[in-house]
């Protein structure tokens, strides 16, 4: 892998090709990311860049009358994260993640990396949080069907026979049961990128994207390119 970039689900929408074909796409904001740190085979064992995405305020700490700290930003970059960003040149970040990269020693601290180093027609593969659906029954969360409705019918929408009395007298593990639903990791490979607007940082990629809008999404060239 030589090619990747953080980004964010902006939405889906549809665009026509120059043989007005419609095709479904999403828009993703990717980048501007800046390179936080560079990690060789001599220092750390392995070659990889690490990138930030979408600066963060830094966490303010203050004193009231009586002498207590107050704490403005809660929710912001502490002062070590604040060191390590300021030592690669670069404002506080909110996402940071790393890309193991064979060509890490061409990248510099403080580089930006764009949507541009993308263009329409690549393949790339999509990894994000899925949309959480919180706790559902088996027919939702494992696509199961649904029993008789009649009035008779004591079995609508149960999962239907744990284990048996007498043999196996448990519950194997790994059956398909109610439970939270969603929220998990999900890559989608191979999707194609239909039209890249490196002005705005704007991808356009073929089909949909996991997660919901504003997640971060991280966009790495395919493994399995077809």
């Amino acid at each position: 892998m030589k090619k990747a970039i953080l980004a964010t689900k902006v939405g889906m929408t549809q665009i026509f090709n120059e043989d007005g074909v419609l095709t479904p796409v999403t828009v993703l904001q990717a980048g501007p990311c800046a390179v936080t740190q560079i990690k060789t085979v001599e220092n750390d064992g392995y070659s990889a860049v690490q990138v930030g995405f979408v600066d963060k305020k830094d966490k303010i700490v203050s004193k009231d009358g009586n002498g207590k700290k107050e704490i403005a930003h809660r929710h912001g970059v502490t002062k070590a994260e604040k060191g390590h960003f300021e030592k690669a040149g670069v404002s506080s970040k909110r996402f940071v993640r790393e890309f193991k990269f064979e060509n890490a020693d061409e990248y510099t601290l403080g580089q930006e990396i764009k949507a541009d180093i993308f263009a329409a027609g690549d393949k790339i593969d999509a990894t994000a949080i899925s949309k959480g659906k919180g706790f559902q029954g088996a027919i939702k969360r494992h696509n199961q069907h649904r029993g008789p409705m009649a009035h008779g019918s004591k079995f609508h929408r149960h999962a239907g026979s744990n284990g048996a009395a007498s043999d196996p007298s448990k519950v194997f593990k790994g059956k398909k049961m109610p439970g939270h639903m969603g929220s998990k990791k999900i890559t989608i490979q191979n999707l194609e990128i239909v039209r890249v607007d490196a002005e705005n940082n704007l991808i356009l990629v073929k089909g949909s994207v996991p997660g919901p809008k504003k997640s971060l999404v991280t966009i790495k060239e395919s493994v399995k390119a077809i």
